[in-house]
């Protein structure tokens, strides 16, 4: 048990980001990574030409690097947004538009997860409205996923550093797998539990992990306080993770954490180099 006995990928969204997007699987594969995932890359389209798609496609390839995890746009990530799908006019289009076209780069690069972020509430917008909206959207995403053999994943973000966005708790996000799953009769909506999220919720994550492991698709780690690597703070992920595989929990773990001051390569100390190589 312990860290060498999960499965992880890198967020190249997060890790790596000094270096050019084309340049960060490479980075990745050399500190000894085969897995990685992604936030939306192109945050200013959702429909980006298609020689940049492929041109990303290729530097995974080039890297020996697999896709596992990837984002629908969501807006200006990082940056004020939290996803667009809920979020009325323009933006809610814009993540229809992109559905199509992150289901088939999903395809082509065999990535078999996409994230479809919630979207802040909209001052003068009515919650219920906007709810409705995403469900639509939902609803189109988890078909699109299913047409690619992928699931689709809803996250719970944090309070604290998400004030405006609804599904801060574990339960929240659950009600919407549910929902989705109801309306699609699919069953390949999925909660992506960040157990640092969670933990700045105030969250017993023992108790998530016992009650949503079942419906739990992806997981993502970072320590708290700061957001930084397991060890920079004082959450036990190790013994969490541990317990996430007790309860059944059998995919990989993301992580989407700060590197702080120093290159995203020496962010690694903490997880011997013979447990990076996704397996």
């Amino acid at each position: 048990m312990g860290y060498p006995d999960q499965r992880f990928d890198v967020n190249l969204s997060i890790l790596f980001t000094e270096l050019p997007l084309l340049e960060r699987p490479a980075a990745a594969a050399a500190a000894g990574f085969t897995a990685v995932e992604l936030w939306w890359p192109w945050i200013e389209t959702p429909t980006p030409p298609q020689a940049e798609l492929d041109a990303l496609k290729k530097a995974l390839d080039d890297a020996g690097t697999h896709l596992v995890g990837l984002n629908f746009y969501a807006g200006q990530l990082p940056g004020p947004d939290r996803g667009a799908l809920s979020v009325p006019g323009e933006e809610s289009d814009r993540f229809r538009a992109n559905i199509e076209v992150a289901a088939d780069f999903a395809a082509s690069v065999g990535c078999t997860a996409l994230n479809a972020l919630y979207g802040n509430r909209v001052e003068g917008a009515d919650p219920q409205a906007q709810d409705a909206l995403a469900l639509e959207n939902l609803v189109l995403a988890a078909r699109a996923a299913d047409r690619v053999g992928a699931i689709l994943l809803v996250e719970a973000l944090n309070k604290p550093e998400s004030p405006l966005y609804p599904l801060v708790s574990a339960p929240a996000a659950i009600e919407v797998v549910d929902r989705v799953n109801a309306a699609t009769g699919l069953g390949n909506a999925k909660f992506l539990l960040d157990l640092y999220h969670l933990s700045m919720n105030g969250e017993d994550l023992s108790q998530v992990i016992k009650a949503y492991a079942a419906k739990t698709g992806h997981v993502q780690i970072a320590d708290n306080p700061g957001r930084g690597a397991p060890g920079t703070g004082s959450l036990p992920l190790e013994r969490l993770l541990d317990e996430l595989k007790d309860a059944g929990y059998t995919g990989r773990v993301g992580l989407e954490y700060k590197p702080g001051d120093r290159p995203s390569a020496e962010a690694f100390d903490w997880l011997p180099e013979t447990a990076r190589a996704d397996r």
